[in-house]
Formats: C-alpha cells, sequence, structure tokens
C-alpha cells in the first residue's frame, strides 16, 4: 500500500516504523525545525529524523491551505493517508485527496478526550483506562468515524511518559491491523453527548496549588511526568515533583509538616509526600537524597 505518513514527535515514530516495515511511506509531512536549546539550535522533529534516515521525502510546509500545496499533495497518487500528532490542521482537500481517504491515530479511546493532550488529561481526571483510536478523518476536531480501539489501562503507577510509551505501541499495533483488514472494518460514529475535550497544557499550570486535595495534586503530578513537571517554589528556588503520594496530615496549605527526614507538604485535604524531586539546574533525585544537604521548613509556594 502506498502511504503518506503526516506526523512529528516521538508519539507518532513508533507507527512510522512499523508502517515502513510493511507498505511504501512515499513522503512523510511533518512540522519544520524548530528552535531548541539554550543555542536556540533549529532541531528535526523525531519523524524528520527518521525518514531522512530511510530515505523518505520530507515536506514541512507551515501550512496545507494553499492550492499549490495541495496540488502536491494529490500528485503522490497515494493510496491513504495516516496521520499521528501531526500539528496542522488539514483541510477538506487534503482530507479527501486520496482513495482510501486519512486516518488518524489519536491517543484516547474516543470520543472521550479529543484535542491536545488526551494522554495527560485521561491521567490527570482518573480515568481508570486509555487508548488508541484510530478514525476517519474529517474536517471537525477528532469528530470522525472510529475504526479500531485498543485499551491500555491506568494504574497508580501511570505517568505521562508510561502511558505515551505504551500508546505509541499500541498505535504502532493498531494501525497495521486496520490496514491489513480495511476491507473489513466497521466505522462507527462516536455518540456526541460523550464528547470531552482535552485541552492543550498551558505552563502555567505546572505550578502546584494546594489548596487542592492531595489526591487530586498525585495525579497531576504523574500526569505531567516527564513534561512539562509540576513544581513548587521554596526560598526563591524551583523544585520539581516528578513522584508523590497521598498521605495523612493537616495544617495550613502550603505548610511543612515534615522536611528533613521526610518531605511532606499540607493540602487543601489531606498532604502530598515527595518521593522525586529535581532541584532547579539539577538531575532528577529521590528526595533522601536532597534532604541529605538541606532541609524544609515553614511553608512552599
Amino acid at each position: 500500500m502506498k502511504i503518506v505518513f503526516m506526523g512529528t514527535p516521538d508519539f507518532a515514530v513508533k507507527a512510522l516504523e512499523a508502517l515502513y516495515q510493511k507498505h511504501e511511506i512515499v513522503c512523510v509531512y511533518t512540522r519544520a525545525p524548530q528552535e531548541a536549546g539554550r543555542g536556540k539550535k533549529l532541531t528535526k522533529s523525531p519523524v524528520h529524523v527518521f525518514a531522512e534516515e530511510h530515505g523518505i521525502e520530507v515536506r514541512t510546509p507551515k501550512s496545507l491551505r494553499n492550492a499549490q500545496e495541495q496540488e502536491m499533495f494529490r500528485n503522490l497518487q497515494a493510496d491513504i493517508s495516516v496521520v499521528a500528532a501531526y500539528g496542522l490542521i488539514l483541510p477538506k482537500e487534503v482530507i479527501e485527496a486520496f482513495p482510501m481517504g486519512c486516518v488518524n491515530i489519536h491517543g484516547s479511546l474516543l470520543p472521550r478526550w479529543r484535542g491536545a493532550a488526551p494522554i495527560q488529561r485521561a491521567i490527570e481526571a482518573g480515568d481508570k483506562e486509555s487508548g488508541i483510536t484510530i478514525m476517519k478523518m474529517v474536517e471537525q476536531l477528532d469528530a470522525g468515524d472510529m475504526l479500531l480501539k485498543g485499551v491500555v489501562p491506568i494504574t497508580l503507577d501511570t505517568t505521562g511518559e508510561t502511558l505515551h510509551d505504551a500508546m505509541a505501541e499500541m498505535g504502532a499495533k493498531l494501525i497495521l491491523e486496520a490496514l491489513d483488514n480495511w476491507q473489513n472494518l466497521k466505522a462507527v460514529p462516536q455518540d456526541e453527548s460523550l464528547v470531552t475535550y482535552a485541552a492543550k497544557i498551558d505552563k502555567a499550570e505546572s505550578h502546584l496549588d494546594f489548596s487542592e486535595k492531595a489526591e487530586v495534586l498525585e495525579r497531576k503530578i504523574r500526569a505531567f511526568n516527564p513534561y512539562p513537571a509540576v513544581y513548587f517554589e521554596y526560598e526563591g528556588e524551583r523544585y520539581k515533583i516528578l513522584r508523590a503520594k497521598v498521605v495523612d496530615g493537616n495544617g495550613t496549605v502550603g505548610e511543612i509538616l515534615q522536611g528533613s527526614e521526610r518531605l511532606v507538604i499540607a493540602c487543601g485535604d489531606k498532604a502530598l509526600e515527595v518521593v522525586e524531586i529535581q532541584r532547579q539546574g539539577k538531575k532528577k533525585m529521590p528526595i533522601e537524597e536532597c534532604l541529605r544537604g538541606m532541609q524544609f521548613v515553614g511553608k512552599v509556594a
């Protein structure tokens, strides 16, 4: 099968790799190189790097809305386009450019968690499971008919990173399964009454609000680990919390209930005990290692 692949981050690479091994990838579309790091060096996306390493043509248009770009897209004469976390809106002319249309590898069990951050929002909300939906693409965001689903459980150990990695593996498996069984797939419309939206993560959300319940903050810590990671401030320094657990404790919001052998911080309900931490400009470490050189007293902000 001749495929145009459209994707950008690590999440999409697993699917591209799987498709490359079984099908003909005629072209890869990905986001243009972005400035990264202190030197603001232009850095190619993970999908871009994989495609170049395997001799696949790469295109990085800033938009797909102009007629010339759409004509170039059609001229590829592929059977289908597979999309995974591409990052650009696809107009109708692109979606309908191929005989088999465009299919999307979406990181949630649609119609729950349409939108930009389905992996993190599922953990943050306390969902017991998430997964992958292979869906037909339409102009409306993540609203197309569903073709195939796979479930990934969410446990008390699940983080944004571990769920991302499990989803990437499952997405690769399911897209191959979908293409292998294309003629037998049944397109199922989404129930609009069950739709929820996974809003893009705002940087301001990373600053912990200890007036919230400890269990809410613990889920957020796991959801945002490793990126963007949540933090608190203490004596002018920023500390990222990478793992924590809910414990009994009463005090004013942000009060350090214990800060020498353990780090326990009072929340709106119960308290958080920090398990893994990262000081500003340092590597992540177990809290015991951090507390060997300092102790926390008073309150955090």
